[in-house]
């Protein structure tokens, strides 16, 4: 007689009630960093929906961008210097009249061209800053591997540095880019490449697909996003995005994320165009970029929309990895530097390697 094969599905999808800190595929180092915070289970519902005014969103904004703040400056407290990197400050002309501060990190004593990496900070396109603890120790880690990087202050929808909606962050990040592409020699770099995290995984994608656009995207030697934050769509939790409802609330909720896409684009006039939200990009838009690898977190509900991206790549005939950090979630290889340090220093090697073989 055959026993009946009995399939459990992961995370939420098996059973709604799993939290993070249930989930067995959890790497227990990240639940135990995540409970210090209250972040290994589902945060409580947003206090407004969708249909709130404005004011009401970017509020939310503020109180979102505050705690997260404040739970990376603990996970990085007491942490020691990176050893040998040399840090300066440049500040450039923005495209609205504004300026824009760029953080450059290099090895110290570095002779001749390196890879350099423009780096675009997380934080939904909305939310946090490149001087922010977190990413000034991602970007040194990078230097300290043997880059030059460079951190992109540019305006947020929201937060202490907004409110400026799309596209103005966007048009900060693509003129960062091609400062650096401009300026490359006297930086000591060698090649250019864009990278970012979550809101700035979406702004390393729409700063290539914008410079795509605009004819200057063979110029970028090769792009790296991690886990990218590119639908737009959480507040509708559409079937093929599988992981939005199987690990919804795990560090990240949907309904939250719905909300901090409406600060970014308000009205959603952009919901159809690749430079607000990569994921609808089609054939047209990417062929012809340069190589990719798309990181993403096993137990992000952002991991699909980064796969379904890279899918789109290999369909354009892009160079393109697909990358997946097992037991992780979202962006924990960038800040869980003390609790997973074998896992962030693998993405470091991975960001070297990719550049120095492009």
């Amino acid at each position: 007689m055959t026993e009946t094969l009995r399939v459990q599905l992961p995370g939420r999808l098996g059973n709604p009630a799993m939290t993070l800190r249930d989930d067995p595929r959890a790497d227990p180092r990240v639940v135990a960093a995540l409970s210090r915070f209250g972040l290994d289970v589902p945060p409580p519902p947003p206090p407004v929906g969708l249909d709130a005014p404005l004011a009401d969103l970017l509020a939310i904004a503020d109180a979102a961008e505050a705690a997260f703040t404040q739970v990376f400056a603990e996970v990085f407290a007491g942490m020691p210097p990176v050893p040998g990197v040399t840090t300066e400050t440049r500040v450039i002309p923005g495209p609205d009249g504004n300026e824009i501060t760029l953080y450059v990190h290099r090895p110290t004593g570095a002779t001749g061209p390196l890879p350099g990496i423009v780096h675009l900070h997380g934080g939904g396109m909305v939310m946090l800053t490149a001087a922010d603890g977190c990413y000034v120790r991602w970007r040194e880690s990078l230097a300290a591997a043997g880059l030059v990087v460079v951190g992109v202050e540019f305006r947020n929808g929201g937060g202490k540095l907004g409110a400026h909606p799309f596209p103005a962050g966007l048009n900060d990040c693509a003129t960062a880019v091609a400062w650096t592409l401009d300026n490359a020699d006297e930086l000591g770099i060698g090649k250019v490449l864009v990278s970012g995290e979550s809101g700035g995984g979406n702004l390393t994608l729409a700063t290539t697909l914008l410079a795509h656009r605009q004819g200057w995207a063979d110029r970028i030697a090769g792009v790296y996003a991690l886990c990218p934050f590119i639908s737009g769509r959480w507040a509708e939790r559409p079937a093929e995005l599988t992981s939005l409802h199987e690990n919804d609330g795990y560090f990240l909720a949907a309904e939250l994320m719905g909300l901090l896409a409406r600060v970014y684009d308000p009205e959603g006039a952009h919901a159809d165009d690749p430079t607000c939200w990569p994921l609808v990009a089609d054939p047209a838009d990417l062929a012809g970029l340069p190589p990719h690898v798309i990181s993403v977190n096993e137990l992000d509900p952002l991991r699909d929309e980064g796969l379904l991206y890279a899918r789109k790549l290999f369909a354009a005939g892009v160079s393109a990895v697909g990358r997946v950090v097992v037991g992780t979630s979202h962006g924990a290889d960038v800040i869980l530097a003390t609790e997973i340090p074998e896992v962030y220093a693998a993405t470091i090697r991975d960001i070297k390697g990719f550049a120095d073989s492009v």
